[in-house]
């Protein structure tokens, strides 16, 4: 089974790395990990045509969707920053998630394919809200728009998000260990999917789109 991680905080060595660890250290001993730091990546966060006309994918964004397009389960983590992510991680998303590649809407009705279809993933928030507050209060949009408008949009299922919060003023060394533990619960947890289910899709979306 191939996990794909992506740290997705614009800076290094951060709580959201640190998570990756511990997610990383509870995989079973057969599991392939690749790693990504979204601090380490060049390139373009801005989608500048839309779906107009195509923006070229740089280096570092093509190594991320060979490995997106390879990996069994996506594993992110990310800090809730105005309610969403940093906007470098929805540049990302903007720049990779592509028709074709992602997604494929439909030409006579308001549907579409799930071209990821066949992965699962897990997604780490972390916050300053307390989750109880982001449900009751927000309606725990940021976790809503995850699961259903990014990752179940392109196919993505089973998707499990947990939201870590509070950080501040030293909450998140006091919850850590109980953090940790759930963490670690989730990756021992994930399972092999069935062959023949996954599809790969970068091949056939670099020969639509020379």
């Amino acid at each position: 089974m191939r996990v794909l991680m992506i740290d997705g905080h614009p800076d290094r060595d951060r709580l959201s790395a640190h998570l990756l660890d511990t997610y990383a250290a509870a995989l079973p001993a057969s599991v392939s990990v690749v790693r990504f730091s979204l601090a380490d990546l060049v390139f373009d966060p801005v989608l500048k045509h839309g779906y107009a006309k195509r923006t070229e994918w740089e280096p570092d964004l093509h190594r991320f969707a060979e490995a997106l397009d390879a990996c069994d389960h996506l594993v992110l983590a990310f800090p809730m920053w105005w309610g969403a992510e940093p906007a470098l991680l929805k540049g990302l998303i903007d720049r990779l998630l592509l028709p074709g590649f992602a997604f494929s809407y439909h030409a006579d009705d308001p549907w579409w394919d799930r071209l990821l279809a066949g992965r699962s993933a897990d997604a780490l928030i972390t916050m300053d809200t307390p989750p109880l507050f982001l449900r009751l209060s927000y309606g725990n949009a940021v976790i809503k728009r995850w699961r259903k408008q990014v990752l179940e949009f392109c196919g993505f299922r089973p998707v499990r998000i947990l939201a870590l919060g509070p950080v501040r003023k030293g909450a998140a060394e006091k919850s850590l260990p109980g953090w940790e533990a759930r963490i670690a619960k989730l990756a021992r947890s994930i399972r092999p999917k069935e062959p023949g289910k996954k599809s790969p899709r970068l091949a056939a979306f670099l020969g639509r789109n020379p």
